[in-house]
């Protein structure tokens, strides 16, 4: 029984020995293994072609110059070139290269495709913002400067009802426009606007007598006048600052001269009455 089985196999292994080994097998087997391989070495020749493998260059730096000069440069370097943005920016020329992608510097394939970003001649058209909630002078500018605009104090003037750096009036070209701003009013990007804002009331009272007055009564006189007491110095003989009497003041009373108001006034004290006083 084992030999019939094992004379089986061996009959069928010459079998196929001899199937593989004829002629024409083994004519179409070379055949197919040359075909797939000329295709694979194919494939890879056009990927290389394809994807330029291996060669790369640097990117000129195109910031700066005019559109058309950049764009010819660019070509010659055999660099596809495409506008991706156009802006408008105060002082630049129409056409200026104001950035570019890839960066200068980066290394790239032959082919790729460099995208600019130019000048434009006409600026864009805002709105301004509005005034209601942000009358502040510092928080509305620092709005107008992020939307291009030129902000600039014009004049400042006192107005004891208003706080300080409050917008009193906007003016553009000369034309008050501040009622307008509510209604939506629009400028070109890069527009100087002038500002009128408020400042500070800074008040002056003359310089009051308090020589041979009682510290009591001096200190009414300064507070009535919007002044207060600074220092209070005493010599040896006070002993009731309320009825002590003023014998010296700093700064020293000047018919002519003024103070701001909230200022002091340092007072030098003593017992009796100063002589000379009425």
């Amino acid at each position: 029984m084992f030999n019939k089985i094992w004379l089986a196999i061996r009959q069928a292994g010459f079998e196929v020995y001899s199937f593989l080994t004829a002629p024409f097998v083994v004519r179409n087997c070379l055949g197919l293994i040359g075909f797939f391989s000329g295709l694979l070495l194919l494939t890879f020749w056009w990927l290389k072609c394809y994807t330029n493998h291996g060669e790369s260059q640097e990117v000129p730096n195109f910031v700066g110059m005019g559109y058309r000069a950049a764009s010819a440069m660019a070509m010659s370097s055999d660099f596809d070139v495409v506008v991706n943005d156009s802006i408008y920016v105060p002082g630049k020329p129409p056409g200026q290269v104001l950035a570019q992608n890839p960066v200068p510097g980066s290394r790239v394939k032959e082919g790729r495709t460099l995208y600019f970003t130019v000048a434009k001649n006409n600026p864009d058209i805002i709105k301004m913002p509005d005034l209601v909630g942000s009358d502040d002078y510092d928080l509305y500018s620092r709005k107008c400067v992020r939307l291009g605009l030129k902000p600039r104090v014009l004049a400042r003037i006192a107005d004891p009802k208003l706080s300080p750096n409050t917008i009193v009036a906007v003016l553009f070209q000369g034309d008050t426009i501040t009622e307008e701003i509510r209604n939506g009013y629009r400028v070109a990007m890069g527009a100087t606007i002038d500002f009128i804002v408020s400042e500070q009331v800074a008040l002056t009272v003359e310089i009051p007598d308090c020589v041979c007055q009682t510290y009591d009564a001096a200190r009414f006189l300064l507070s009535s006048s919007n002044l207060s007491v600074g220092a209070v110095i005493h010599d040896g003989t006070v002993v009731d600052q309320l009825t002590a009497y003023v014998w010296r003041q700093t700064p020293q009373f000047d018919p002519e001269g003024t103070m701001r108001v909230g200022e002091q006034i340092d007072l030098y004290l003593t017992q009796e009455q100063p002589a000379g006083c009425k």
